[in-house]
């Protein structure tokens, strides 16, 4: 380091010793403006999935090996698991668009939005409580209403397609004008 860049530094921290730099507030810490509710809709999908997955799971025997039963407890854990972080994530995908995105006149032309969110917030609870197929299928439904009111907000229009994925269900995306 040279001589001016140990003084330029010095002068820095002496400064900030002297006035300390205000904290900034912000989304993100690079505020792109990018925001998307395609995470929430793959999140919904996969709580449904895991919720098929643990449906489908054979009954364990009576008589099952021990090494059997330790892998079917094992394997219900992992589904739980996955299908109580992707729950979490839809609830957190939801509010950073609430919270960051949506503006008071986007409320105002979609004035159901304010209780979507909270009955996507609270669905996802359920969700995630419960193994109950039609649990996960409600979540889904509302996020898919979510997604289109968002693409609504940036003048886009937005058809449903097939998800392609195990659990089925559709996407809500937005179509090029």
């Amino acid at each position: 380091m040279t001589a001016i860049a140990r003084l330029r530094e010095a002068l820095y921290r002496s400064w900030d010793a002297l006035r300390p730099p205000e904290v900034a507030h912000a989304h993100c810490d690079i505020p792109c403006g990018i925001y998307d509710p395609h995470e929430a809709q793959i999140a919904a999908l996969t709580v449904l999935r895991m919720d098929q997955l643990i449906a489908e799971a054979p009954a364990l025997a009576a008589d099952a090996k021990p090494e059997d039963r330790a892998a079917y407890v094992a394997k219900l854990a992992r589904y739980t698991a996955v299908k109580e972080q992707h729950a979490e994530r839809v609830k957190h995908e939801v509010r950073v668009i609430w919270g960051d995105y949506v503006t008071p006149d986007h409320a105002k032309q979609h004035p159901q939005l304010a209780e979507l969110v909270v009955k996507i917030l609270k669905q996802s609870s359920k969700a995630r409580q419960s193994t109950a197929i039609a649990d996960a299928q409600d979540l889904l439904k509302l996020v898919q209403e979510f997604a289109e009111i968002f693409w609504q907000t940036k003048g886009a229009k937005t058809r449903r397609q097939p998800s392609l994925q195990k659990s089925g269900g559709e996407l809500v995306v937005p179509v090029a004008a």
